[in-house]
């Protein structure tokens, strides 16, 4: 009887198979050619910045300082955040918009970008507060991206404020899933961005501003 029931058990526990995780996909901004000029910039890029800045890095909420994907059931509870369960950013969306911020802004500056571990005199200091960077979902199968921020641009010399402003930018997803949250917030940054550079053109001072022949 013994023998019976270990061969039953045995039996049993080879039908269960070993649960499988599913693998997290992990996504950054990609390799993206960006072709969103500046405001005030025509299609070749002419506009120069002359001033040099130091692009801090950019600050979030508690609930966006992670690597999560998130998105809102606007239909059902529009306050209320949701993520992704095996979908992630390679790093926290703050990082990764400080990083492509500084990309955009060495492509048009002569005056140079530094960050803060480079320890070096700048004539202005760019401060990002990053305040929305979700998928938000109208209906089941209908969602768009919502990145929203604000700029500060402060003088170095004279530790003042210069200038500030805040950005909101919406782009329809392309698909209601977490895949599509990502294109969508990439290509919104991306656009965001390009109104940064256009604000940067504008409020920094004419002697330190050049647009090339």
């Amino acid at each position: 009887m013994k023998k019976i029931l270990i061969l039953a058990m045995v039996t049993l526990t080879g039908c269960v198979a070993p649960r499988t995780q599913t693998p997290t996909a992990i996504y950054d901004f990609g390799l993206q050619q960006f072709t969103t000029p500046a405001n005030n910039a025509d299609a070749s890029g002419n506009v120069r910045l002359q001033a040099s800045l130091l692009v801090a890095e950019a600050a979030a909420p508690a609930w966006l300082d992670s690597t999560a994907i998130h998105y809102r059931l606007a239909y059902h509870d529009p306050a209320q955040a949701y993520v992704y369960a095996s979908n992630r950013w390679a790093s926290p969306p703050a990082t990764l918009l400080t990083q492509w911020i500084r990309s955009r802004i060495a492509g048009i500056s002569d005056g140079g970008v530094m960050s803060a571990d480079d320890s070096v005199q700048t004539d202005y200091i760019l401060r990002v507060e990053l305040e929305e960077f979700t998928q938000v979902f109208d209906t089941a199968d209908q969602s768009r991206a919502v990145v929203k921020l604000r700029a500060s641009l402060i003088n170095r010399g004279t530790r003042s404020l210069a200038a500030q402003r805040s950005f909101h930018i919406e782009q329809m997803a392309h698909a209601p899933n977490a895949a599509g949250a990502v294109r969508a917030l990439t290509e919104a940054s991306d656009k965001l961005i390009g109104d940064l550079l256009g604000w940067l053109v504008e409020e920094l001072p004419e002697e330190k501003n050049i647009v090339t022949s």
